[in-house]
């Protein structure tokens, strides 16, 4: 696992607990859960940049996904989908790095994936990329945008077609 995805898990781990928990944690004892469990600075920093980002910006992610999800209202969602859910719709709006759209919503999978029941993975990337489709077009000098429309190859005319 990669130091950035350690960092989702911990920054998920600290949305779950206060989904779930509405008891207040001091500042300082998050900032112990993470430093705890990264031990590294630039690790730490991200997972906290991640966390106080979903809660700064909770209520534009909530309207966002459950405008996405129309058959769900966020409070039938199973916690750990939508605080995942969360987590990457902010890295998707608000990441400074633009981590690619693909990154962020496997990282989302995968930590369904560990975290949540059989069908949550499917259901995350799902929400995840039509939240991404809809912010986050591509743009017009991306590789991918530059990749021509596939076409039929013209075949020469058969016997029957050749004028003759």
């Amino acid at each position: 696992m990669t130091l950035r995805s350690k960092s989702r898990e911990v920054a998920l781990q600290l949305l779950f607990q206060k989904d779930t928990n509405k008891i207040a944690v001091p500042r300082s004892a998050i900032a112990k859960f993470v430093r705890d469990r990264l031990g590294e600075e630039t690790s730490e920093v991200f997972a906290l940049k991640l966390y106080d980002g979903v809660l700064k910006s909770q209520i534009e992610i909530d309207a966002l996904i459950a405008k996405t999800a129309d058959k769900w209202r966020m409070s039938r969602m199973m916690p750990v989908d939508r605080n995942v859910l969360r987590l990457g719709t902010f890295e998707l709006l608000h990441s400074d790095d633009k981590t690619a759209t693909a990154i962020v919503i496997n990282e989302a999978i995968e930590l369904s994936r560990r975290f949540a029941g059989v069908d949550s993975p499917a259901f995350v990337n799902g929400i995840l990329d039509k939240i991404a489709q809809s912010s986050r077009p591509v743009p017009a000098a991306s590789p991918i945008a530059e990749v021509p429309a596939l076409r039929e190859p013209s075949l020469p005319p058969t016997a029957a077609e050749s004028p003759g």
